[in-house]
């Protein structure tokens, strides 16, 4: 019998090696998509802009400040095709992390394929598709649970027939990590997401193809330092996807059960100080997933060991590509069966977290599945509250950040210093993406476009699949802003629920009871109790730090007024008004700091409010920092200050004085 421990006379092949990139421009993302491929890059990961996610055009008032920030801007297939120029689509795996929106891009790249004159059944790569996550962590969902589960469902109906090597939806615990979930949290979350996805396509396809289907769905998950949960987190998600497959929907065929996963290493724990610590951080994390032959992720991709501070530069992504190649190439790694077949230590902490997400699991069914644990507001109390214990562990010492909150002296680091140490996006780029815009649509033809989009309500209020009607509507030069504004005439939008609820973290300490009693002192000077207006002005929908913010003002005897995401300079300002705030706090992670908040400053100030403070946090590079103080800004916090009941302290002073 062979020991699965001992080298095999081949080696497997590496699984994909990507970065997650895209800026400015499809044009100036393409160049940079094609420098990483030539490197050695073996597959695309996309990142869009805000806007784009978010189902706007480029021109839309929203999008403002926002155009190609955290990635590509496309709005029309013209965008599309440049974006891919020179790449050949039946020959590439891409991989295009978009939600709401994720049957109109699919159907954009369907439609760029066929233009390059590659069959929609070559195609490779994956949408995310996994809208759930949206409403408890990133905020770009659209539409209500039900009919943006609807608009997954299909995709994937679509998608397994015609593009049949296509994985139609990453569930993604990636971001329920960001969010500040457990490992048990994410392990349950995402598998009763995938659960209530596959609830929902299973009437929307044959009986007979649904294995098939269920072979389809993929996870995107997250990787964190703690390298040992890590790892048993993955085998117990191969091990509970099984049970799943099997018991629940009666999948015989193990091929179809397996658990197929991509992974973008923590991002969360990535620190502004002494940022080169993040290298090691990374290779970590990475370890977590590639080492387990059982539990092996069939994609990597990693993120630059500076993006605490701003945008990767492409020497930035090289670094991450190399360790990954490093590690594919010059070790050993793929010589070996699975290294941790027969560990007692490894199986006991599996099966921990396995009956803990089981446990969840069982009680999200009992509330009527994912979306009713969605509407009830209850996924996202727990991690928030899960995130509330995770930052008060840092701020304690609990939990040690190395170079953070313990060994903060340091040497200046030579990687961050100088000009052009991180990317900045040209502000001009957005003005030309606009541009291109209006030409585009002046050259379209105008009736195609309306019958495109009256056969897309249509196929959308009789619910039939629109796939189809979408890939009609990307040929005719239907823009992203239209394809959205059509399905929103029909089902309306969302506003999710914020997770921060009227009672505070339940966290104490003297810390919080000294903060408690100035409170009291304060609001007894200003005649009534201090007022704080959390914002989230824009399209960024990485609420974590808002929410922490305003869970903290609360639990200091703040009052809070917080509102959620995307909203816009003037809605900040009119709450501001009719709420009679004492100061505004505001956060912004999408590089979108400086039309905003200064927007917002000329906003308060028109409307006779310039003397209440505005503090800010966000990643915000030193430069940014010195114009937003210049231009009125109280106080601004990067990701290096995570102390909050310090930024407590902080306002109370600005309110005293």
């Amino acid at each position: 019998m062979t020991d699965p421990r001992a080298p095999s006379s081949s080696r497997d092949k590496p699984w994909l090696i990507r970065t997650y990139s895209g800026h400015s421009s499809a044009a100036e993302s393409n160049r940079l998509y094609r420098t990483n491929l030539a490197k050695g890059q073996t597959g695309l990961s996309i990142a869009f802009d805000l806007p784009t996610q978010t189902g706007y055009d480029s021109d839309h008032p929203l999008a403002q400040g926002e155009v190609g920030k955290v990635g590509v801007p496309v709005c029309h297939i013209g965008d599309m095709m440049t974006l891919f120029e020179g790449i050949p689509l039946e020959k590439m795996n891409t991989s295009m992390t978009i939600n709401a929106p994720a049957a109109w891009l699919l159907s954009l790249y369907i439609a760029t394929a066929e233009r390059q004159g590659a069959a929609r059944s070559s195609l490779n790569g994956t949408t995310q598709n996994d809208v759930i996550k949206e409403y408890l962590s990133r905020g770009t969902h659209i539409f209500a649970p039900r009919p943006s589960l609807r608009l997954t469902a299909d995709v994937i109906a679509f998608a397994y027939r015609e593009v049949p090597k296509w994985n139609p939806i990453n569930v993604c615990s990636y971001h329920l990590q960001e969010a500040g979930a457990t490992p048990d949290q994410e392990l349950a979350y995402a598998l009763a997401t995938a659960i209530a996805v596959l609830d929902t396509v299973r009437p929307r396809v044959p009986e007979a193809d649904f294995p098939q289907v269920v072979g389809r769905i993929s996870f995107f998950v997250n990787a964190g330092i703690r390298f040992v949960t890590e790892l048993c987190k993955m085998r117990a998600f191969t091990r509970l996807w099984d049970e799943i497959c099997r018991d629940r929907y009666g999948i015989t065929d193990e091929t179809l059960r397996r658990f197929r996963y991509g992974v973008q290493v923590n991002s969360l724990g990535l620190t502004e100080q002494q940022p080169e610590n993040n290298v090691y951080r990374i290779l970590i994390e990475m370890l977590s997933v590639v080492l387990s032959k059982d539990s092996r992720a069939r994609a990597v991709q990693l993120p630059a060991w500076n993006e605490a501070l701003g945008l990767p530069r492409p020497w930035d992504q090289q670094w991450s590509l190399r360790l990954q190649q490093i590690v594919a190439y010059e070790t050993d790694l793929l010589e070996y069966g699975d290294i941790f077949a027969g560990a007692t230590a490894i199986e006991a902490k599996v099966a921990e977290l396995a009956a803990g997400a089981r446990e969840e699991v069982a009680k999200i069914d009992a509330m009527g599945g994912a979306v009713a644990a969605i509407e009830s507001s209850y996924m996202k109390r727990r991690l928030v509250e899960s995130n509330a214990r995770r930052i008060a562990a840092i701020e304690s010492g609990e939990q040690v950040v190395v170079g953070g909150n313990r060994w903060t002296e340091t040497e200046p680091s030579p990687l961050t210093t100088g000009d052009g140490a991180i990317l900045s996006v040209d502000p001009r780029a957005e003005g030309e993406q606009i541009e291109r815009l209006k030409a585009f649509r002046a050259s379209r033809d105008a009736a195609a476009v309306a019958a495109a989009l009256a056969e897309l309500r249509a196929a959308a209020a009789e619910d039939r699949n629109v796939m189809d009607p979408s890939i009609a509507c990307a040929h005719a030069g239907v823009t992203t802003g239209e394809w959205s504004q059509t399905l929103r005439d029909v089902w309306g939008e969302y506003r999710a629920p914020t997770g921060v609820s009227s009672s505070g973290s339940g966290i104490e300490g003297a810390a919080l009871a000294a903060l408690r009693q100035r409170v009291e002192a304060v609001s007894a000077k200003l005649g009534r109790r201090v007022k704080i207006l959390v914002g989230k002005p824009g399209l960024d929908g990485h609420s974590n730090g808002a929410e922490q913010i305003a869970v903290r003002a609360r639990d200091v005897g703040m009052e809070v007024v917080y509102e959620g995401i995307r909203l816009t300079p003037a809605q900040i300002v009119n709450a501001a008004l009719e709420e009679s705030v004492h100061v505004v706090g505001l956060s912004i992670l999408s590089g979108s700091h400086l039309p905003l908040i200064s927007d917002i400053l000329t906003r308060m100030r028109a409307a006779g409010l310039g003397d209440i403070p505005v503090v800010a946090g966000g990643i915000i590079p030193p430069e940014d920092e010195r114009t937003l103080l210049a231009a009125g800004c109280a106080r601004i916090y990067t990701p290096k200050d995570y102390e909050i009941t310090r930024i407590m302290g902080d306002i109370l002073d600005l309110l005293d004085r």
